[in-house]
């Protein structure tokens, strides 16, 4: 199984397996990885798009939660895994799905100067700075540093 879902996906599927409890989710399998390398990352997000699509949905209907809705929003976090071991090679998101409507919304609940208000920020903040980490393939200094310069400029 470690071969098809790599380390991590093959764990959660062991521990649910066994009845362990584990979150709702879904697993994009190592081959995917090897469609990327040969066929390219416009022919796969084609293939994958609708899949994700329904796996999304099915969490949903699990979970009670909507994946971008600022009320009642589902957050995943995305692990990156591998057949074999890579330390330092992985990277997490947390909290996707966190967007501006859903911070604005979830704030009305919280006290401005409550210490979920603050956490909840910060979260936020490191969604962003992951994300768009990994989107721009700038290093985390780099790019709080280009958002200071942005910051200044407004």
């Amino acid at each position: 199984m470690k071969n098809l879902l790599g380390g991590k996906g093959a764990n959660l599927a062991e521990m649910n397996l066994i009845g362990v409890p584990v979150p709702p989710g879904f697993t994009i399998t190592t081959e995917v990885c090897t469609e990327y390398n040969t066929l390219g990352r416009e022919a796969v997000v084609k293939i994958l798009e609708e899949d994700v699509k329904k796996s999304v949905a099915h969490i949903e209907k699990l979970t009670g939660n909507t994946f971008g809705d600022a009320v009642n929003p589902l957050l995943v976090s995305v692990r990156s895994g591998a057949r074999a071991s890579m330390p330092g090679m992985m990277d997490t998101i947390l909290n996707l799905g966190l967007n501006d409507e859903v911070v604005e919304e979830v704030k009305k609940h919280l006290k401005e100067t409550s210490v979920e208000n603050k956490e909840f920020t910060l979260q936020f903040k490191e969604l962003n700075i992951k994300f768009h980490t990994l989107w721009s393939g700038l290093d985390t200094d780099q790019y709080i540093g280009v958002i200071g310069q942005i910051d200044r400029r407004i």
